[in-house]
């Protein structure tokens, strides 16, 4: 699978680390940045990793600030991204089962390595269900979009 991975300054090291696991279970890695730990701001990288996925550069993407939260926000500001913060396994799988999240994202100064790796593989594993109620949900969040974001 082509996987977009990007980070601030703050989830820099992290970014790294998640995008050899990656690579480890055979997927195509595309690296939008940080390249460094020199401050940056994290919607610069929410936006590069949206436009990646929504242009089909990647069919899911990873994202790394220090909380989680700040590019969380502003990944989901794209019409079309679902961006789901997790720091639990159920999450990170339920996300994509239920909800079709497009976006894990990670706090790095809120979990670990160890953790992080076992998120990305719950998050990579897991596929949509399809499921009537999911798919009915689904269609109201995109109802949203447009209603909300006229154009998108």
């Amino acid at each position: 699978m082509k996987v977009v991975i990007g980070s601030d300054h703050a989830g820099f090291q992290l970014k790294n680390a998640m995008g050899d696991v990656l690579r480890s279970m055979s997927n195509e890695v595309l690296d939008v940045g940080a390249f460094n730990e020199n401050p940056s701001d994290y919607p610069d990288f929410a936006e590069a990793v949206g436009r990646a996925v929504l242009d089909g550069k990647g069919e899911r993407g990873v994202l790394i600030c220090g909380s989680g939260v700040g590019a969380s926000v502003a990944a989901n500001k794209l019409p079309g991204i679902r961006a789901g913060m997790c720091h639990d396994t159920y999450s990170a799988h339920q996300g994509v089962e239920h909800d079709n999240i497009n976006i894990l994202v990670l706090g790095s100064r809120v979990i670990g390595v160890a953790l992080a790796h076992d998120l990305l593989k719950a998050f990579m594993g897991a596929r949509f269900s399809n499921e009537e109620r999911h798919v009915r949900r689904l269609g109201k969040v995109k109802a949203l979009e447009t209603k909300y974001c006229p154009g998108s």
